[in-house]
């Protein structure tokens, strides 16, 4: 039978049965008008393959479970599922507590973090939270002391040429952008706020270049509201400690925090994330024998747990290796006692 990127004559769409979803065969267009075959054939395939892949994951998953129920002497049922149909925490009260526990060893390790960006007013630290994209704080407090010198109101950075911003905050890196940004927020803040930054969540994201991130920060340093800094390294630790499974998008990650984080710890709990991600729960190398929440972290337990054997490996080979040499030379001993006699 012959067959088409793995499919038989017998798989292929067949148009008098389904001719709304699938292309016709002669002309390769569907009742639409939009699909070939091939297209078709091709999202078939990953749909396939897509479905397979899920299907091995949730077996596998299903058999862990399983397994770990039958230890416990259970019946072996499916656990309950981590996250409900909108994609929230079913355990809440479980995070909770593990965020109040994190949040306490947190603030006693680091009592006094705070923002690492340099600013005096509102309106600087949006500037300088823009100019932190894929930019690291080191460096536009380096760049931001002569931004302000040159423009040191609103009104003056609102006035000022954005060639002019460019040249200065390019070191920042993507230039363009970040002044065009900087120029078009200093102007509504100066036209339409007189100067002032709005201490409204929605209207701060109203501003160009403001996202959620930036609207949080400026709420919760500035104004002292409640407010979730979902930078990357809030977003790493979360997964990492357990808050969240596998969320990365920075909005979702701030949607689920919300729910197990008291308001009032959220802003200073995020800057301490910041400098535990900095010192401690480095990215690339986790100091995981030296970290606070070891115990607690979901990635620690089992950094600690792989620690733990493989220095029981190597004790254990350590130990078997006097016994092999000791064996070894016994053998020769034997070997020339045994010359001895010959002679």
């Amino acid at each position: 039978m012959t067959s088409y990127k793995g499919y038989s004559k017998i798989d292929l769409p067949h148009r008098e049965n389904d001719k709304e979803t699938f292309p016709d065969i002669e002309t390769g267009r569907t009742a639409h008008g939009k699909s070939s075959v091939r297209q078709q054939i091709i999202l078939r395939g990953r749909r396939t393959v897509a479905e397979k892949r899920d299907g091995r994951a949730a077996a596998e998953r299903k058999k862990s479970s399983g397994a770990a129920a039958g230890r416990k002497g259970g019946s072996g049922a499916a656990p309950e599922q981590r996250h409900n149909g909108a994609g929230e925490p079913a355990d809440l009260a479980g995070r909770r507590a593990l965020a109040e526990q994190v949040i306490a060893r947190l603030k006693e390790q680091y009592p006094g973090a705070k923002c690492t960006l340099d600013y005096r007013d509102a309106w600087q630290l949006l500037v300088s939270v823009r100019l932190a994209a894929q930019c690291t704080d080191k460096r536009v407090d380096e760049v931001t002391p002569r931004l302000y010198a040159k423009f040191p109101t609103v009104a003056a950075l609102a006035a000022a040429p954005v060639e002019e911003i460019e040249e200065i905050v390019r070191p920042c890196g993507l230039g363009p952008s970040k002044a065009r940004d900087i120029s078009r927020c200093m102007k509504v803040l100066h036209e339409k706020y007189n100067d002032m930054v709005p201490d409204d969540f929605d209207e701060l994201l109203s501003l160009p270049g403001v996202g959620r991130k930036s609207a949080n920060l400026v709420m919760g340093d500035v104004f002292g509201k409640p407010a979730i800094v979902t930078d990357t390294h809030c977003i790493r630790l979360s997964n990492l400690i357990g808050f969240v499974d596998d969320v990365r998008e920075p909005a979702k990650v701030e949607k689920l925090l919300w729910q197990i984080i008291p308001p009032e710890e959220g802003n200073d709990l995020c800057h301490r994330l910041v400098q535990h991600g900095r010192e401690v729960c480095i990215a690339r190398r986790p100091q995981c024998g030296k970290c606070c929440l070891a115990d607690l972290c979901r990635f620690g337990k089992q950094a600690v747990k792989r620690d733990a054997e493989t220095k029981r490996r190597a004790a254990g080979k350590a130990a078997a290796a006097p016994d092999s040499a000791a064996q070894k030379n016994g053998a020769s001993g034997a070997v020339t006692e045994s010359g001895d006699e010959r002679t």
